[in-house]
Formats: C-alpha cells, structure tokens, sequence
C-alpha cells in the first residue's frame, strides 16, 4: 500500500469523530482487522479478540462499529470495558487463547478525536507489518460470515484489577507501603480513574485524587499532560505535602510528575532517572530510547556502565528494538516508558510503581532531579497537512543538514560541534510538524528552535503558494 493511503500512524488509527473518523470508516476497518486476526488464529480454534475503550464520548459509538466488523468476520469479541492501554495489552499477553486486541484511544488528542489501536498476540502494539495487512484488506470488499458463523460480544471483568495485580508483584511492595508516602495523582479524566487509585491503595500510598472520574470531555484538563495542563496537581501537590505528582494522558501508557515542591518533572527527566536504576540494577544494560529524547539520558547511561540505542519515534518501534536486544529498560521523552519484566508496551502504572520504588529507595525526587546534569530543550510545533509532511522535510533537511552531523533516522536530527542538536520531524498522529532543539545553553537552544521554526514557517508558505487555486 502507498504512504498515501496508509491508515496507521505511529500509535494507531486516529481522528475526528465523524469527520475524518466516520463510522463507515470503522466498520471497514473492524471487518479488516477481524480478517487479519481470522488468518493468523490457529486452525480449528476461537479467534478471541479483546476490546477495550478510554473515556471518550465516541468510546461506545467506535465499539459497536468495530465490534460489528470483528464479529461479521467470526471473531469473539471479549469487551474489557475501560481500562488503560496497558491493562488489554497484559490481558492479550496473559491469555493463549486471545489471538490479539483492539484498543479505542486517542491517548493525548483531543476529545473529539478517537482512534483504534491494534494489539498483537504477545501484547505488544502491532508490528507495522501487520498493519499493513490490514491496510491491504481494507481496500477489498470483505466477504461476512453466514449467520450461523457469526461471531459473539461478551463482556469481561477483572482485567483492570488483575493488571494492578501484575504491576504490584514488580516492585518491593512492603518496602513502598512501610515509607508511608502521599501522592496527588491526577487521572486526566481518563482510563486510570479507577486502576491507579486501586494501585496506590494496595501500595499504601495516601491518594489525593484530581479529575479521577470518567468523563470524556476531559473537563479537568486537555489530555496530554504537560505542565501548562497540570496547574492544579503542581500545586496541590505541594499544598498537601505529598511526596510527589502523578499525571496520566487519557489511556494512561503514560506518566508524568511532580517533585514534593510542586516543580514539574519533564519526560526526560523520568525517563533519565528510571534509566539510571534499571542501570545500575541490570550492570552493563543497554536501554533503548527515541532520537527525540534527551541528551541527559545518553550521559547518564553511559556514566553508570550502560549503553544507548536510539532509534525512530514510535513506542512500537523502541519495544521491538529492546527485544532485539535484549534490553531491560526502554521508553520516550513523554513519560512513555517501558520495562522488559513486566511486558514490551509503555505502561503508566508500572512507571509510578517504579518511581514510588526510587524514592524510597534513594530519597527525594527533587534531590534526585537536581542531580541530573542540566539540559534544555525547546519544542515547537507548526500545522503541517499530512500530504505536505514529506515536501517540508526534504526542505528543511536541505537548509540544515550540512551545519552537523546529519541524522536521519526520523525526520532529520542535526548535532553541533557544542553537542547540541535540533530535531525536525512530522508527527506520526497529527498533522503538525514538530521541532525539538537541545542545548546547555537555554538561549541557545531556543535560538535554534526558533530559526527552524521560521525556516519552517516560510517554506509551507512557498508550499502553498505554488499549489494550484
């Protein structure tokens, strides 16, 4: 299949709800999805598919229309209810006899959006691949099932309780609820309103809770989970003397905090900490992490006895490359992390565990954080139409690629003799184009973002002025 009809992006199908997102749109693809599963279920046997939902509004629209595809194809649909991303993934991963997952999320995005995101047998986000079969299929009339071969809906419970469960059996669980710590955690109005508290809980962990209702507009906040969007859990947080934040995106794959002072904890910052003590506890690792992540996590990798593997954008991709090789520990500079013992996906819950494990075990988070060695980053974005992504990046990579060290490994990544670096790459779920850039120096790195925004800005200009009118 071209680009230009591919359907997934680097974490499923997304987009607004009957606009671009249309029922007929879904249905197909549920048939698509069914037919895929169908083929690569053993012979003879159930073709068992888990499906699950966040709290969006269009949650149970998507549902029955993907439903329906799976079962007009003979699947039988096992309806988790709303659970995070990471809880139908460990489902689909603990069950032989569940051929794969379908989970409803647009994760970040806004609340009119949705989305659909494919899970492969072993739990892990579909190997493009797969995808690409899917894709192949959705482009064929897909012949349905006699009536008598139909498949089944039946709904399934537990799924969220037994992931809490998995998660808690990771981590020194005595050694957590004998510091008996407080945490503000707020779940975004998302899939965790139930699982992360229920997993603070059976970790003693006092839990002050924001936005933990399901309400798919998001009213508390939008979804992605950056520090303009948690005001009210950095303060409170320091409010009510809690050892630390937590914030989930909207299917909590992800998360986010804040130190006992109400100071904003980056991905980077996360990501660079955890790393160091999977490190420090697996001698000689290698951890795996996107060309987007900080430099920070590099130095302190390799200053602990570690080594780094960078690859494309895409949890998918950073999971399959830690199977590869072998590696314990892996995750992105959103708070996506992912760890090898407990299953290859980017799991907000395991990552709390953890982060509550390191405090206890080496002290404050800010004194941890203030540690780190001092890097800055400056990201922008600017719209970019999807069919315009490819025409903006081979201009940027003209401008830019002879100032460094060209990396193409996504988009284009140029380092400088300083060591600092800007990132220039499309988005793999929006029609943005996003710029990262990376320095010691705050104002250089802001320099440079902002002159490769404008550089940006003025070649979609000449794009669109030299379309036809």
């Amino acid at each position: 299949m071209s680009d230009t009809a591919r359907l997934f992006g680097t974490n499923g199908v997304r987009g607004v709800i009957n606009e671009d997102m249309t029922i007929d749109l879904v249905l197909q693809l549920g048939k698509s999805i069914g037919k895929h599963f169908s083929t690569v279920a053993p012979e003879g046997s159930d073709v068992s598919v888990a499906l699950a939902t966040d709290t969006r509004v269009s949650g149970d629209m998507i549902k029955s229309a993907v439903s329906s595809g799976l079962m007009a194809t003979g699947c039988r649909v096992l309806d988790l209810g709303i659970v995070p991303t990471p809880a139908i993934q460990f489902y689909v991963k603990t069950h032989d006899d569940v051929v794969g997952g379908v989970m409803i999320t647009a994760s970040h995005n806004p609340p009119q959006f949705n989305g659909i995101k494919c899970i492969d047998g072993d739990g892990t986000e579909m190997a493009r691949e797969n995808e690409m079969t899917i894709e192949g299929y959705y482009e064929t009339q897909i012949p349905c099932n006699p009536w008598n071969a139909i498949g089944s809906l039946e709904q399934v419970t537990g799924a969220g309780e037994a992931y809490v469960e998995a998660v808690i059996a990771h981590v020194d669980a005595a050694e957590i609820r004998k510091a008996g710590l407080t945490a503000v955690v707020d779940c975004a109005n998302g899939a965790a309103y139930q699982t992360t508290p229920l997993l603070l809980k059976k970790l003693g962990v006092r839990a002050v809770t924001l936005n933990a209702n399901a309400q798919g507009e998001f009213p508390g906040h939008p979804s992605e989970p950056t520090e303009d969007h948690l005001r009210d859990m950095l303060r409170l947080t320091k409010d009510v003397g809690a050892d630390l934040g937590i914030a989930h995106d909207g299917d909590a794959d992800r998360a986010v905090f804040a130190t006992a002072e109400g100071n904003f904890v980056s991905g980077d910052k996360s990501l660079t900490l955890i790393a160091k003590t999977m490190v420090n506890a697996h001698p000689g690792c290698t951890v795996v992490t996107p060309v987007s992540s900080s430099s920070m996590v590099e130095e302190v990798v390799k200053e602990n006895g570690g080594d780094l593997i960078y690859t494309a954008v895409g949890s998918p991709i950073v999971a399959r490359r830690m199977m590869a090789e072998g590696a314990p520990f892996g995750g992105e500079e959103n708070g996506g992390l992912i760890f090898a013992d407990h299953q290859y996906c980017r799991d907000g819950a395991m990552t709390i565990a953890r982060m509550l494990e390191c405090i206890v075990r080496f002290g404050p988070l800010q004194e941890q954080i203030d540690a780190l060695p001092k890097f800055y980053v400056d990201k922008r974005k600017i719209e970019c139409p999807n069919n315009r992504k490819n025409d903006l990046i081979t201009n940027m990579t003209e401008v830019f690629s002879s100032r460094g060290q060209a990396d193409t490994t996504d988009g284009l990544k140029v380092t400088f003799p300083d060591g600092g670096w800007v990132l220039m790459r499309p988005s793999g779920t929006e029609p943005i184009f996003r710029i990262y850039s990376e320095s010691k120096d705050p104002a250089l790195a802001e320099s440079r973002g902002a002159e490769a925004e404008k550089v940006a800005q003025e070649i979609m200009e000449r794009i669109r002025g030299s379309q036809p009118s």
